[in-house]
């Protein structure tokens, strides 16, 4: 599976190489043909109303975007969370709980007084922001619309953020909120398989907002766009924190040996900052996105870390360790989201325009 999984990423990152590769590659191009013209067919069912869609009684912000991967969704998400706090609202994530076992029909990780479940039931993201928000309200459900019931029937929460929601049609949205990594913003050009676009570019036309991430401020991929583009870079925090929870400057690991290891979408965009922050890494480990820390991976870390320091690892892999044995002192990274320009008002205007509507 390991070997499959570099191949597609060498396919979407470089191309085909050799007429083996080429041919697997046109399969991989119809097949994303298909499930283009399926994803189009089922906007249009909900368009038409020929399939359901639950309107719910208080604002609903979805945060998403058009490629699966990291484009930095959670930092955005535990941004939002903050600021509608903050406005005296009774803010409530509803996620799918990716990477989790599952808790039934609905599953409350966080009812305002931090996490309730583990990781490995709700997921390493709904985790991370409940323990970031402790009284927010954070739930998972596999049919979003029954988690959103939930949150407001029980818990009065009286807005709503639709975590990964951009193509979740079945719930109606008062704000769509797109993220784009600015490096590649649509990847390769083509849809799922051969490429990393769940949709068109064309689909940004439904976005209230567009967001690309790890800007450097100058960009500008889709200049027609009919809603507010903000560009924003999200930054490592001067502060490492240990498994234990005790936090330390960053810089004080700068003159040890370390290896870095993560289990997210883009390892290798970690690893750089790590690099930028002049860490010295004698290893790095890009590991699976979501991966479940089993006897193996903890094997393959004491492997590493045998001339080493200290491990350092993302705060999404920093929650699902806390309780392993592991060979050396291992810290985590919180990350920061950094506007750039009028980014933050903007984005802000858009959400007040949300929560003080009337919702029908």
């Amino acid at each position: 599976m390991s070997r499959l999984l570099a191949l597609h990423r060498q396919l979407v990152a470089a191309g085909p190489r050799g007429l083996a590769q080429q041919m697997l590659f046109f399969l991989l191009r119809c097949a994303g043909w298909l499930y283009g013209l399926i994803g189009r067919l089922r906007r249009e069912l909900y368009r038409a109303g020929i399939l359901s869609v639950y309107r719910a009684p208080v604002p609903v912000i979805s945060v998403g975007n058009l490629a699966v991967g990291g484009t930095g969704k959670t930092p955005m998400v535990d941004y939002l969370v903050k600021w509608l706090s903050g406005q005296g609202r009774r803010v409530a994530v509803v996620s799918r709980g990716y990477g989790g076992r599952g808790a039934g029909k609905v599953g409350v990780v966080c009812a305002g007084e931090g996490p309730l479940l583990p990781p490995e039931v709700c997921g390493d993201e709904p985790y991370l922001l409940a323990q970031r928000n402790p009284r927010a309200l954070v739930f998972i459900a596999p049919r979003r619309a029954d988690g959103i019931r939930l949150a407001i029937e029980r818990f009065a929460a009286d807005v709503i953020l639709l975590d990964d929601g951009f193509q979740h049609l079945a719930v109606a949205r008062d704000l769509d909120i797109v993220l784009l990594d600015a490096r590649r913003p649509f990847g390769n050009g083509y849809l799922l398989p051969a490429g990393l676009l769940r949709e068109s570019p064309a689909a940004l036309a439904q976005a209230g907002v567009v967001v690309l991430t790890r800007s450097d401020g100058s960009e500008n991929p889709a200049p027609n766009l009919m809603c507010p583009l903000i560009r924003c870079r999200h930054r490592l925090a001067v502060e490492a924190v240990s498994l234990a929870g005790k936090k330390l400057p960053l810089q004080s690991l700068a003159g040890q040996r370390g290896v870095a290891f993560a289990g997210i979408a883009d390892p290798e965009n970690f690893f750089s900052a790590l690099a930028a922050e002049d860490l010295q890494l004698v290893r790095t480990l890009p590991l699976s996105d979501h991966i479940a820390y089993d006897r193996d991976t903890l094997a393959l870390l004491a492997e590493a870390a045998r001339d080493a320091d200290f491990l350092v690892t993302t705060e999404k892999d920093g929650v699902k360790i806390t309780s392993l044995q592991l060979p050396l002192p291992c810290y985590h990274i919180p990350m920061t989201l950094e506007f750039f320009a009028e980014g933050s008002l903007l984005l802000e205007r858009a959400l007040n325009a949300v929560i003080h509507q009337e919702i029908p």
